[in-house]
């Protein structure tokens, strides 16, 4: 699979760790369901705190990321689920360190809620 990072000046620069958009040759496409920060043993949410979760719930996309055959630099579009968007420098912060450059391409959104009480979630799309 090769990626093409595509960006224009004609439309507003990245304001985080993601990229305008992202174009893929080749390879099988994956789509992955949303994690939120559950402990895969235990079923429960890993704590109470926001930044534990966003680790634990990208912790869990890696986990299916892996069985799936592929790598984070396989990624070609996250989605970010937050129930507090006063929270969004802490969840790009923490999604610079775990995600590789070039970023791909990202939409965040904020939500009512999330199961089992989680305040963030993440999907993702692949080509392996």
């Amino acid at each position: 699979m090769s990626k093409q990072i595509i960006h224009t000046q004609a439309a507003p620069a990245a304001v985080g760790p993601y990229s305008q958009a992202v174009a893929v040759n080749g390879g099988k496409t994956v789509y992955l369901s949303g994690q939120i920060g559950l402990e895969p043993h235990t079923g429960e949410m890993v704590s109470e705190n926001f930044e534990a979760q966003v680790r634990q719930a990208f912790e869990n996309m890696q986990a299916v990321i892996k069985e799936a055959g592929g790598t984070l630099d396989n990624i070609v579009k996250l989605t970010l689920f937050l129930t507090d968007l006063g929270k969004f420098a802490a969840a790009n912060a923490i999604m610079a360190e775990i995600i590789p450059q070039p970023f791909p391409a990202r939409s965040t959104v904020g939500v009512a809620s999330l199961p089992k009480g989680a305040q963030f979630e993440v999907e993702a799309i692949l080509v392996i």
